[in-house]
Order: C-alpha cells, then sequence, then structure tokens
C-alpha cells in the first residue's frame, strides 16, 4: 500500500496504474479503482503533477515527459516494475509517452477517449484561449466552457456538479502546465505500430472531442488491439458510464493474451 499523498492504492494481485483526465485529478477513478480491487486486482491513481495533491512538474516548458517523469517515479518509490496502464484524454497521451520512452515497464495498455495525433491548429489555438480563461477567470470558468465538450448532453446532472467541484479545486499553475504540454505535445502515431503489449481501446460512442472513428484507426494501428465502444458516453466515459466502462476492463482482463 502506498504512503505518497497523491497515489490511491487499493488491493491485490496485479498492479493497474490508472492516469486521469484534464482537467482533474485521481479521483475520476474511484469507480473502476473499486471494481478492479474486487475482482482480485491492485488499482493504483495517481494525480499527475499540477493536480489534486501533486505538486507541479519541474520541467520547463511543461511538457509530457515532465507527466512520465512523475509516474516512473511513482512506480519506482511503489516497487512496481510492469503494470497495465490505464490513460483517459490527457492520461491517454501520458501513456502513450511512457510506452514509447519505457516499453518495458508495460504489461498491457487500455487507452481510452485520447488519440496520438497531435493537435490541429484550430485545437492549439483553443489552448491558447483556454490559457487565457483560466488565467484571468480560473478553473471554475473553464471547466463552465469545457463541460458541453466533455460529457453527453444527458449526462447525469450529478457527474456535472462533481466535475465542476472538482475542476474549481485545481490549481492554475498545475492547468496551464496542462494547457502547455498537450498544446505541444509531439504525434505519438509511430508509437502505435510498436506496441507489442495487449492493448484495449475505449471510446464513449458520443464523444466528439476524440470520437469512435479515431479509435477504429488507432485500433487499426495497433498489432492484436480490442476496440470497444461505452454506449451513451461522451468524452469521459468512465465517469458517465461507469459500470459499463469497468465492465469492459474486468472481461478484457480475463481474455487478453499474455504480454511477450
Amino acid at each position: 500500500m502506498s504512503e505518497l499523498p497523491s497515489v490511491t492504492d487499493l488491493g491485490h494481485g496485479d498492479p493497474w496504474v490508472l492516469l486521469h483526465s484534464f482537467p482533474i485529478d485521481r479521483r475520476m477513478w474511484s469507480a473502476q479503482s473499486e471494481a478492479l480491487a474486487s475482482a482480485g486486482h491492485r488499482a493504483v491513481t495517481l494525480d499527475l503533477p499540477g493536480f489534486g495533491a501533486a505538486p507541479r512538474m519541474t520541467s520547463d516548458p511543461p511538457s509530457l515527459d515532465g507527466y512520465v517523469d512523475a509516474v516512473l517515479a511513482s512506480l519506482d518509490a511503489l516497487r512496481l516494475d510492469r503494470v497495465t496502464l490505464v490513460g483517459l484524454s490527457l492520461g491517454g497521451y501520458v501513456a502513450l509517452r511512457l510506452a514509447a520512452r519505457a516499453p518495458r515497464r508495460l504489461g498491457a495498455l487500455v487507452l481510452a477517449d485520447t488519440r496520438a495525433a497531435a493537435d490541429s491548429p484550430e485545437t492549439r489555438a483553443g489552448r491558447v484561449l483556454n490559457l487565457g480563461l483560466v488565467r484571468t477567470k480560473g478553473p471554475g470558468a473553464l471547466i463552465e466552457k469545457m463541460l458541453p465538450h466533455l460529457l453527453a448532453p444527458d449526462a447525469p446532472e450529478s457527474v456535472r456538479a462533481t466535475l465542476r467541484a472538482w475542476a474549481s479545486e485545481q490549481s492554475v499553475g498545475g492547468i496551464t502546465d496542462a494547457l502547455l504540454a498537450m498544446r505541444d505535445r509531439a504525434d505519438a502515431t509511430e508509437t502505435l505500430g510498436a506496441l507489442r503489449c495487449p492493448t484495449l481501446l475505449l471510446v464513449g460512442s458520443r464523444d466528439t472531442i476524440t470520437p469512435p472513428a479515431e479509435h477504429a484507426a488507432m485500433g487499426e494501428a495497433i498489432a492484436g488491439a480490442r476496440v470497444e465502444v461505452i454506449e451513451g458516453a461522451g468524452h469521459l466515459s468512465n465517469l458517465e458510464r461507469p459500470t459499463e466502462f469497468s465492465e469492459a476492463l474486468l472481461r478484457w482482463a480475463g481474455s487478453r493474451p499474455t504480454s511477450p
């Protein structure tokens, strides 16, 4: 078990490490952590640098490598050599970068509601606007702008309220670091073809940020990958459909081949 303030560590068995999305923290994985632990797995959730209880990254300028450095340091502190790594949205960008840098640390990989491609010019411009918004009006204003894109239109009000609360608690510095790191990240498409571990791709059927078609294309680029669609969910599919998302993880865990 972990005593690190930015880590939640549940259960015993083969280790799963779950990386959160932007602009929230490790609490987003509570339902999946409990499901994995109840099924005999060890579920470790981490706050990425600048979010939750984690200090900001020290790399200047902020980069995905700064997040990867922190994740690898946490794995070492927890004495976790090889893990099943799960990343959603920003967490998926970090997971793919870690896969490129330290492939031997991955026994398996789950990429959810994310993409391998770099930001388009339009998306980069949107990041710049969001930088100005969070610096002048704070995280609460940013999440209000993002909510219509993060969730399906009929997502439960309880999920919306939770997202507002979590995002509003984040630091301006942590959010700006993430916006810069996402804006400037390199294309990771070549990493897909180099993956040699069992890989699952999950996506909400109503995800308009990283839609199902992109996940299907990523799945074609990864040898032996499985792609599953979470019906009715938007971009934060694990929060909108927690039971369905957890069941997809466990189905795959019970049927996936062993990593070489």
